[in-house]
């Protein structure tokens, strides 16, 4: 049997994992190791395992995930998620769908210290589905919402998904986090016009719009006012020269512990439990890393990638059609695939491509968040939308992803905006460059 043939296989026994609904991480282990005792042998395969785990674990550069996750999670249990959608609702009450406008721009300003889409949708959650809830918004536009606003986590930064994308491509990840400030503040824009559009054509959706007092609308302002430090900080730091993006996590890290016991808004016993959700959050995507490590080197060993990677170069169309056939597969697999892990399995074969067409390294990590971004709100594998239905039991997953489905028409305009004006996510950087 040929190397490509072993390649073809493996990639069909991943997709047959994971739609027996085996752990991404694991199919991907399993299909890897696997694959390189076919290749090799069993004991090299198991070699090569135990040292891709130790290699993911024990690299420097990840350290920035857990650090950053444990700024999100202090930064939930001290309560400043619940202020930040206080501020955005009493800014927004004044529109029809106001409440859920408040819960995208929270989304976005929890987004800049969270990191982690899911976390942000879990997050949001817990505090504006109840309050969606009380004011009798529509079950689906509410979680459609937060499902997709959650997705805000992604783009704005900082970003796992950008952290992980930088160590592949050996980009500066502080760039990378510039870059996806104005496209994320489209997408939260285009959000809330969605949702207006949404209201517009059917009332029922959400309750008439109630006004807030312009004394009471500044008051609440004080709840966005640690999270503006802590990013400016945070940001500005790093590209102040001050330091590294892994101790920008560090500080970030201790400075959401600072705010929080400034604030008196945390206890030990809030604290110790965002550790253990840091260790449970920071291992479920360490695993992920690892596992498609594994896999990675198996598909190197059949020769596949460079193979698919030379075809698509080679194909006879504009380099702009080859963008757009990418683009595709990624959404498609998106739909399957965890956003995290499809990144780590695609990124090796596509960019050699996208760059040798001459397309800036920033600006395809840009297009690649945005377009996985749909993939957390899109059926079967949209994690987000499975992490909003677990919040609450009492919905349905046909009620969020129907409720999702609208807000994939914003991303997919901004991704257009991206292709027409790649400025949009390269000014930034080369600004601060």
């Amino acid at each position: 049997m040929s190397l490509t043939m072993i390649g073809v296989l493996g990639v069909i026994a991943l997709v047959v994992l994971l739609v027996c609904s085996l752990p991404v991480a694991i199919s991907m282990a399993v299909v890897g190791v696997v694959g390189c005792a076919l290749i090799i042998s069993f004991k090299s395969a198991l070699a090569l395992l135990s040292a891709d785990l130790y290699d993911v674990f024990a690299n420097y550069n990840l350290t920035v995930i857990p650090l950053f996750v444990f700024m999100g999670q202090v930064a939930f249990h001290s309560g400043i998620s619940r202020r930040l959608f206080a501020a955005a609702n009493s800014w927004l009450s004044g529109l029809r769908g106001g409440l859920a406008m408040a819960t995208v721009g929270a989304c976005a300003a929890f987004g800049a210290i969270c990191g982690s889409g899911p976390a942000t949708a879990a997050t949001m959650a817990a505090v504006a589905l109840p309050e969606m809830r009380r004011y009798k918004y529509d079950d689906a536009l509410a979680s459609g919402t937060v499902a997709a606003g959650g997705g805000l986590g992604m783009l704005i930064p900082p970003s796992v998904v950008f952290i992980v994308y930088g160590i592949l491509t050996e980009q500066s990840i502080g760039k990378l986090f510039m870059s996806g400030v104005i496209p994320g503040i489209l997408v939260a824009v285009l959000f809330c016009a969605v949702i207006s559009l949404q209201c517009w054509l059917n009332p029922k959706l959400a309750p008439p719009a109630t006004s807030v007092p312009w004394r009471e609308r500044f008051r609440k302002l004080g709840g966005v006012i640690e999270t503006l430090i802590l990013f400016v900080f945070v940001m500005g730091g790093m590209f102040a020269g001050w330091f590294t993006a892994t101790e920008a996590a560090a500080m970030g890290a201790a400075g959401s512990v600072a705010i929080a016991v400034a604030g008196r808004n945390v206890s030990v016993a809030k604290l110790w439990q965002a550790a253990q959700e840091t260790v449970r959050t920071s291992c479920m995507v360490m695993v992920i890393v690892a596992g498609a490590t594994v896999f990675g080197h198996f598909l190197a060993l059949t020769g596949m990638p460079t193979q698919f990677a030379g075809w698509l170069a080679h194909l006879p169309v504009p380099s702009t059609v080859i963008i757009i056939l990418i683009l595709f597969f990624y959404l498609a697999a998106g739909c399957f695939i965890d956003s995290l892990a499809l990144v780590l399995l695609t990124v090796p074969i596509f960019y050699p491509v996208v760059i040798g067409m001459g397309y800036d390294p920033i600006w395809f990590g840009v297009i690649i968040v945005l377009v996985t971004q749909m993939g957390v709100i899109t059926p079967p594998v949209g994690v987000n939308v499975y992490v909003v239905s677990g919040i609450d039991r009492s919905l349905s997953l046909q009620t969020v992803f129907r409720g999702a489905m609208p807000f994939l028409l914003a991303l997919a305009v901004v991704c257009v905006l991206l292709m027409v004006f790649p400025q949009l996510a390269t000014w930034l950087p080369s600004v601060l460059d």
